[in-house]
């Protein structure tokens, strides 16, 4: 039934899955290395920095891809063109 919402012929203001994907890996990139580097500054560990970037990496974009496709069925604040 979720699966069925998120189908783009309900909806034709809907985005497809695979550009929900595409912006979370484009942001994840830029949120992991902005990650590192605090990270560096603040502890002086490269290799801390590189462990926690490469955690939150992968937990973020998959937290990212749910919460774009939630708010992809949300239709407040869309225009119906």
């Amino acid at each position: 039934m979720f699966l069925k919402k998120l189908d783009p012929k309900n909806n034709k203001n809907q985005e497809q899955p695979y550009r929900s994907v595409l912006k979370s890996i484009s942001w994840r990139i830029i949120g992991t290395i902005d990650t590192m580097v605090i990270t560096c500054i603040i502890t002086g560990k490269l290799n801390l920095a590189l462990s926690i970037g490469a955690i939150e990496l992968i937990t973020k974009m998959m937290l990212y891809f749910f919460h774009e496709r939630v708010w992809n069925i949300i239709k407040w604040g869309k225009t119906n063109e």
